[in-house]
C-alpha cells in the first residue's frame, strides 16, 4: 500500500481538499465528483490509518462508479484481508489478474494475504512476482526479508534486506531489521563491519548508529555501544530507545546511578513503560537503595499487572529487607503469572528455608530441578538445605542426582564427599574427592569452604597431596 509523505497527498492541499469534500458528502448526503485517482488516494488514507469503516464506504463509492477499476479492487481485498475474510480477498484478487497480469500491486497484496495465512512459500513467490514490476524494488526486498523472518531463515531474510539498503540506503526498515538478522545468526562482528562502514558513507544516520550500538552490547563491548548510542542521540535527541540501550549498557558496567538518569530520559519522549520502570527497579536494587527499587517496581506492576519479573523484583527487595513474610506473598503472584519460569521457584526455595519451612523449601527445589534448570548451584543449595536441616541421606541424594546430570562438575563431588563422610560411608566419601580432585584440582578448596572442621583431616589432606604431585 502506498503510504503518504509530505511531498505527496497526505498534507497536500488538494489532497486534504478531495478528503474534506468526501467526508462533507458523507455526513451531507451532496454527491460530489471524483476521478478514479482522488478515491484511490482516500481509500489509501483510510487504509494506511486504520479506519476501516471510512475505508470501506470509500470502496463502495469507487466500486460503484469505477467497477472496472483494478486498483479499487485490489485495495476492496486488501480491506476484506484487515478484516479476516482471506479467502474472499484472494478470489478478488484472481479475478483483478484474470485480466491484468503485470500489476505490482496485485502480487503485493496477494503477498501479504499469504503471509496473513501463514502460507509463506506463496507469499514469497509473490513478492518475487511482484520485483520486476516495481518502481521502488526496496519495498519488496523487504517484504521478501520479513517473509524468510517469519519462516525463521534469518540468513536469507538478511540478503534480502541487504539488497533493500543496496537499492535505497535510507530504508530505516531494513536497517533494523539486518540488525535483528545479524542477532539471530549470531554475527555480531560481522553487524559492526556493516554499520561502520555503513556510517562512514552516511555519517548523520541515527538509525546506522544505533544498530552499531546493538552490535557492539552483542558482543559485550559496552563503552563503545554508548559512544555509539551518543552519536544516535546527538544526531535525534528525541531518539527514545537510545537512551534506553544506553542505560542497560550502563548498568552491565555496574554504572547504576547513570543508568538510573538515562533510563529516564526515555520519559521525555515516549509514553512510560513499565519495562523502563523495572530496569530502574534493578538498578536501585543493585545499589542497595530497596526502598527506590519497591517505589519503581510498584509503578511496573501498576502500568502492567502481568509483569512477572517486576512482582519478583518486590518480593527479592522484601527479601533484602528482612521482610520475608511480605516477600513470599509476592513471589507467588511471580509464580502465578509465569508457572514455569525455574528462577521463579528458587527465589521462593530460598525465602522459604530463611522461613523454616524446609518441605515448602524441598518442593520449591525439586520444581527448579523439573523445569530443567541447566546450572549446578541448584543441586549445591538444594543439598545444602537438606543438609543443615538434618536431612543428611536426602542431602547425598540430592547430589548423586546432580552428579548424573552433570558429570564434570568437580564442586557436587566435593560436596558429596563431606556429606558420606557424615553417614560414615568414609570409603565413598574418599571417592568422590578424589573424582573431584581428578575434575578440577584447584576447587578443592570447596571442601574446607563447606566443612572448616576437615582441615586438619589426614586421609584428604593426603588425598590432595597425592593430586598436587
Amino acid at each position: 500500500m502506498r503510504e503518504f509523505d509530505d511531498e505527496e497527498g497526505m498534507e497536500g492541499k488538494s489532497f486534504e481538499e478531495n478528503l474534506k469534500r468526501f467526508e462533507e458528502m458523507l455526513s451531507g448526503g451532496t454527491v460530489h465528483f471524483f476521478d478514479a485517482d482522488e478515491i484511490e488516494e482516500i481509500i489509501d488514507y483510510y487504509l494506511q490509518w486504520y479506519n476501516y469503516e471510512f475505508a470501506k464506504k470509500a470502496i463502495d463509492f469507487g466500486l460503484e462508479r469505477f467497477p472496472f477499476s483494478s486498483i479499487i479492487k485490489i485495495r476492496y481485498a486488501q480491506y476484506l484481508s484487515s478484516q479476516h475474510y482471506t479467502h474472499e480477498a484472494l478470489a478478488i484478487l484472481n479475478e483483478v489478474e484474470q485480466i491484468e497480469q503485470n500489476n505490482f500491486d496485485l502480487y503485493m497484496a496477494r503477498g501479504y494475504i499469504y503471509s496473513q495465512m501463514g502460507l509463506g512459500e506463496q507469499a514469497i513467490e509473490n513478492f518475487k512476482n511482484a520485483l520486476p514490476l516495481a518502481e521502488f524494488k526496496d519495498e519488496v526486498f523487504v517484504a521478501l526479508g520479513i517473509e524468510f523472518l517469519n519462516e525463521d531463515k534469518a540468513d536469507d531474510a538478511a540478503y534480502y534486506f541487504k539488497k533493500a539498503i543496496k537499492s535505497n540506503p535510507k530504508n530505516e526498515v531494513a536497517l533494523n531489521e539486518l540488525s535483528l538478522c545479524f542477532d539471530l545468526t549470531g554475527k555480531s562482528s560481522e553487524a559492526v563491519s556493516f554499520f561502520q562502514k555503513y556510517i562512514d558513507e552516511f555519517p548523520y544516520s541515527y538509525y546506522a548508529w544505533f544498530n552499531l550500538g546493538l552490535a557492539f552490547s552483542r558482543l559485550g563491548l559496552f563503552e563503545k555501544a554508548i559512544d555509539a548510542y551518543d552519536y544516535a542521540i546527538a544526531i535525534n535527541e528525541k531518539f527514545s530507545s537510545a537512551y534506553f540501550n544506553k542505560a542497560n549498557s550502563l548498568a552491565q558496567l555496574e554504572r547504576f546511578e547513570e543508568a538510573i538518569k538515562t533510563y529516564r530520559e526515555t520519559f521525555k519522549y515516549e509514553d512510560k513503560e513499565p519495562s523502563t520502570y523495572y530496569y530502574i527497579g534493578e538498578c536501585y536494587e543493585q545499589l542497595k537503595r530497596f526502598e527506590d527499587a519497591l517505589v519503581n517496581y510498584n509503578k511496573c506492576v501498576k502500568l502492567d499487572p502481568t509483569h512477572a519479573d517486576a512482582w519478583l523484583g518486590i518480593g527479592v527487595v522484601l527479601d533484602g529487607l528482612n521482610r520475608l513474610t511480605e516477600s513470599v506473598h509476592y513471589v507467588k503472584k511471580a509464580i502465578e503469572i509465569n508457572p514455569n519460569e525455574p528462577e521463579y521457584w528458587y527465589v521462593f526455595a530460598e525465602i522459604q528455608q530463611k522461613l523454616g519451612f524446609i518441605e515448602e523449601s524441598a518442593l520449591a527445589y525439586e520444581r527448579v530441578i523439573e523445569l530443567d534448570y541447566n546450572e549446578v548451584d541448584v543441586w549445591i543449595d538444594f543439598s545444602s538445605m537438606l543438609h543443615q536441616a538434618g536431612y543428611v541421606k536426602e542431602a547425598s541424594e540430592a547430589l548423586m542426582q546432580g552428579i548424573k546430570r552433570f558429570p564434570d562438575a568437580a564442586e557436587l563431588n566435593y560436596r558429596l564427599g563431606v556429606v558420606l563422610l557424615e553417614l560414615s560411608n568414609n570409603k565413598a566419601a574418599m571417592e568422590y574427592f578424589a573424582i573431584g580432585l581428578e575434575i578440577d584440582f584447584q576447587k578443592h578448596e570447596d571442601i574446607f569452604e563447606y566443612a572448616p572442621i576437615l582441615k586438619n583431616n589426614p586421609e584428604i589432606l593426603n588425598l590432595i597431596a597425592l593430586y598436587k604431585k
